[in-house]
C-alpha cells in the first residue's frame, strides 16, 4: 500500500516590492536602486536592488548613509497599493491551479505539494537513472510528480520566483531562500538543514528575535542550535527557543491555508489635487458606493484597505479593522476620517476595498419606540424597492464636493442614497 509523503512547497517572490515600484525587473539592470523611505517613516532605504548590494548597501540602512555609499543611487517612490495587488494576483493564480495556500509573509507563500500531485504531477514514475545518483551521491530523491508541480506554479505565478519542497514548512522555506530562479531546491530534513546559517530563523515570527543573541553566543548554524539540550535553550529563551530547536531538526506545524475571499473595490479619480475637505467628501461617496454594491448582499463589513495614489509618485494603503462588523455609514467614516487624516501628500485617487466581510448585518434596535426610527426604515425598505425594480441607480441623492469651484459639474456629484 503506497503511502503520501507530505511535500510543502514554499514559493518566494525576492525584491517584489522594488519590481512593483520601478516598473519591471528590466529596470533593475539600468543601475543601482532602491525604495526611498515612505513619506513620515523613518529615513531609511527600503529593498535594494543586485547592483546597489554591490555598495553595500541593505534594507533598513540610513538614507545618507546609502547615498554616501553610492551618489548614483536612483530612489524609487514605494507603491504598496500596486505590490498588494500584484501579491493578490500571484496568490489568485496560485488557487486557481489547486493550491491552498498559506501566506507567510508578503513575497513568500507555502502550500501542500503532494495535493497536487494527481492534477500537475504527471503518472508521477521515477527516473531510475536519477534515483540511482542520488543513492550514489547519499541524498534522497524527491518524488517524482514534483516536478510538474513546480512547472505549475512558475507558469502560475508568471513571474521569476525561487521554489522549495522539504517536508516540513520550514525546509521548503530553507530551499527557496538559497533557490536559485530556474531550478527548485530540495531541502529533505535535519540533515540538510546543519550548515544553514541561524538567519533562516527571522522567516518564522516566533524566532525571529533570537537571531542576534544566537549569534553572539557563537551559534552561527541550525546544526548547532539542534545539537543544544532542550533544557537549555527553554532555561534560556523560553519557548521560542524550543521553537527555533524543533525547526532545526526539521519539525515544523501543520499548514494553515488561507480562505479564498471576494474582491470588492471601489475607487475614485478627484479631477485635482484633493486634500483636506474634498478629500472628506470623496471618502463619503467611496463609502456610499461601496455599500450600494449587489456583491456586497447586506453583509458587514470585518476590515477595509483604504488606499491613495500619490501626486508626487508612489502610492499610500492603510489597513482598518473595525472593532464589529459596520454597514452603518456614518460609523464607518468616523473611523476612516482619521485614517485618512494621514495621507501624507496630496492624492489623485482613493480607493476603498474590502478585505474580510462580517455576518449579515442585523438591523439597529433601540431601547424605546422612535417614530423617526420607524420612518427611516420604511424608507429603506422604498429604497430597496425602487433599486429592484429600476436598478442601482434608482434612488440617488446630491453630494456637495466643492461648492467653491468654478466649474458647475465639480459643486455636487450624484451618490446612492441611504438612510
Amino acid at each position: 500500500m503506497r503511502t503520501c509523503v507530505p511535500m510543502i512547497v514554499a514559493v518566494l517572490l525576492p525584491r517584489l516590492e522594488l519590481t512593483v515600484a520601478v516598473g519591471g525587473r528590466a529596470a533593475l539592470l539600468e543601475g543601482p536602486a532602491a525604495l526611498a523611505p515612505e513619506p513620515g517613516r523613518e529615513q531609511q532605504v527600503g529593498e535594494v536592488s543586485a547592483a546597489a548590494e554591490v555598495f553595500g548597501i541593505h534594507p533598513g540602512m540610513r538614507l545618507g548613509e546609502a547615498l554616501s555609499r553610492c551618489p548614483g543611487l536612483a530612489l524609487v517612490p514605494p507603491d504598496p497599493l500596486g505590490v498588494a495587488d500584484a501579491w493578490e494576483a500571484a496568490l489568485a493564480a496560485l488557487e486557481d491551479v489547486g493550491a491552498a495556500v498559506e501566506v507567510q509573509a508578503p513575497e513568500l507563500v507555502c502550500f501542500d505539494g503532494a495535493a497536487l500531485r494527481r492534477l500537475h504531477g504527471g503518472d508521477g514514475r521515477e527516473d531510475p537513472a536519477a534515483r540511482l545518483r542520488g543513492r550514489l551521491a547519499g541524498r534522497r530523491q524527491p518524488p517524482g510528480w514534483l516536478d510538474g508541480v513546480v512547472a505549475a506554479t512558475r507558469a502560475a505565478v508568471g513571474r521569476p520566483a525561487r521554489i522549495g519542497a522539504g517536508p516540513s514548512r520550514f525546509c521548503a522555506v530553507a530551499g527557496a531562500v538559497r533557490a536559485r530562479s530556474r531550478r527548485a531546491e530540495i531541502v529533505a530534513g535535519a540533515e540538510d538543514l546543519v550548515a544553514a546559517p541561524v538567519a533562516l530563523l527571522r522567516r518564522d515570527p516566533a524566532c525571529a528575535g533570537l537571531v542576534e543573541p544566537l549569534e553572539r553566543l557563537g551559534i552561527t548554524t541550525l546544526g548547532q542550535v539542534a545539537a543544544l539540550p532542550r533544557a537549555s535553550l527553554a532555561d534560556r529563551f523560553g519557548p521560542p527557543g524550543l521553537r527555533a530547536r524543533e525547526l532545526a531538526v526539521g519539525v515544523d506545524t501543520p499548514l494553515r491555508p488561507r480562505t479564498a475571499g471576494e474582491e470588492l473595490q471601489e475607487t475614485l479619480d478627484l479631477p485635482e489635487a484633493a486634500s483636506g475637505a474634498q478629500l472628506g467628501r470623496a471618502l463619503e461617496l467611496l463609502v456610499d458606493r461601496l455599500l450600494a454594491r449587489r456583491e456586497r448582499r447586506g453583509r458587514a463589513l470585518r476590515a477595509v484597505v483604504l488606499g491613495a495614489r500619490l501626486v508626487e509618485g508612489g502610492t499610500w494603503r492603510s489597513r482598518v479593522v473595525f472593532r464589529e462588523p459596520l454597514a452603518d455609514p456614518r460609523r464607518m467614516l468616523l473611523v476612516l476620517t482619521g485614517r485618512l487624516a494621514t495621507l501624507p501628500a496630496p492624492a489623485e485617487s482613493v480607493r476603498l476595498s474590502v478585505e474580510r466581510f462580517g455576518p449579515a448585518a442585523a438591523p439597529d434596535t433601540a431601547l424605546f419606540d422612535d417614530a423617526r426610527a420607524a420612518r427611516a426604515a420604511r424608507l429603506r425598505e422604498a429604497v430597496r424597492q425602487a433599486r429592484a425594480a429600476a436598478g442601482p441607480d434608482a434612488a440617488l441623492r446630491v453630494l456637495t464636493v466643492d461648492p467653491d469651484s468654478r466649474v458647475p459639474e465639480r459643486r455636487a456629484v450624484l451618490t446612492p442614497f441611504e438612510v
